[in-house]
């Protein structure tokens, strides 16, 4: 049963139901003839006030209060509760009648932000193993890098020196040389492919201006699909942090696996801009579009570790319908410090 409460045009109650006084641990008598505000905290009788003018004013029979805002009661013993209401006036030839309707929702606010916690706390974890993760395979990239590269060049090297002391009748010899010799390059090239796509050595090293650039061309040269970039000036990427780096990489190197994989696409175009406040960066395609049971399944993993990178960094990520047919991803990922300062 919700709690009723009839004030007059003094703001003296006038009803006061029984749900009223379980939920403000008052008598029916204690309250009759007492001003509202008693029964609101002190920070908000000046805005309440304000409210019910305002209410007065626009004619309306009834409507729900506070809005998307929790609203909050003070108890006869002054502790403060969580509540949602509705309010609605009657016009007499006194003045009007406020009469509100009010459900004490402490339960539920406490099972709310439990809940807001632990997604908080989840989606802190899920950024700490993210970090790990790439941590991980910086650190794979570059062994493969720099030792396995190394140690297939120094074979390439003997390789060649085998070959050249070859004696010109052992043509049988010769061309298994000659195949090792293809099979190295082969080897050095899917190394250096495996490593990039780990983790691209110079987005440590060149910035996120050169590995963007090196992505998109590697992706049209491997995929074939057309690949349009419109980049922001090198200045506006200098300086980034890391982790902001790192998710807006991220969110370009998963989107464009997407489209070579599923899209079917011929064309692709990517937009990267960047200002004092934070990144932001599109990529499109003229492919079969995505589908909403596709942004759901639980095994895309891919765009479920996107959302989880950029919501991390206070960023907003949209995937929906291109104009041309496609699949829009649209990612703004802001600064730390432009992040702390809209808090």
């Amino acid at each position: 049963m919700d709690a009723i409460i009839t004030v007059d045009p003094a703001q003296r109650i006038v009803l006061f139901n029984r749900a009223a006084e379980v939920v403000f641990r008052c008598s029916r008598l204690d309250a009759l003839g007492a001003p509202l505000e008693r029964f609101i905290p002190m920070r908000f009788r000046a805005a309440h006030q304000s409210h019910i003018e305002q209410f007065a004013r626009t004619g309306i029979t009834s409507r729900r209060m506070g809005d998307n805002l929790v609203l909050w009661g003070l108890r006869a013993g002054g502790e403060e509760f969580p509540l949602e209401a509705s309010i609605s006036q009657t016009r007499e030839a006194a003045g009007n009648f406020y009469t509100v309707i009010l459900r004490d929702i402490t339960l539920r606010k406490h099972s709310e932000d439990r809940l807001k916690q632990q997604q908080a706390e989840l989606r802190e974890l899920s950024a700490r193993v993210l970090e790990a993760r790439e941590e991980e395979k910086t650190l794979i990239a570059r062994e493969l890098h720099d030792e396995l590269g190394q140690l297939l060049t120094a074979l390439k090297m003997d390789l060649a020196w085998l070959r050249e002391r070859l004696p010109p009748a052992e043509s049988e010899l010769g061309g298994k040389a000659a195949q090792m010799d293809a099979l190295l390059d082969r080897t050095v090239t899917s190394v250096r492919r495996i490593s990039a796509e780990l983790r691209p050595l110079m987005l440590d090293d060149l910035g996120l201006h050169d590995a963007v650039t090196w992505l998109t061309d590697d992706f049209a040269a491997r995929s074939g699909v057309s690949c349009q970039l419109t980049l922001a000036e090198e200045s506006a990427l200098e300086g980034l942090e890391r982790n902001v780096a790192n998710t807006v990489y991220r969110v370009l190197q998963e989107s464009l696996t997407n489209i070579a994989r599923h899209a079917q696409a011929a064309h692709a175009w990517v937009m990267l801009a960047g200002d004092a406040e934070g990144l932001r960066i599109e990529i499109e395609d003229d492919g079969r579009g995505i589908g909403k049971e596709d942004l759901v399944r639980p095994r895309s993993l891919g765009l479920k570790g996107m959302r989880e990178r950029v919501l991390y960094l206070g960023g907003t990520l949209e995937i929906d319908r291109a104009p041309r047919g496609g699949t829009r991803v649209r990612a703004r990922v802001p600064r730390p410090h432009a992040a702390q300062g809209g808090t």
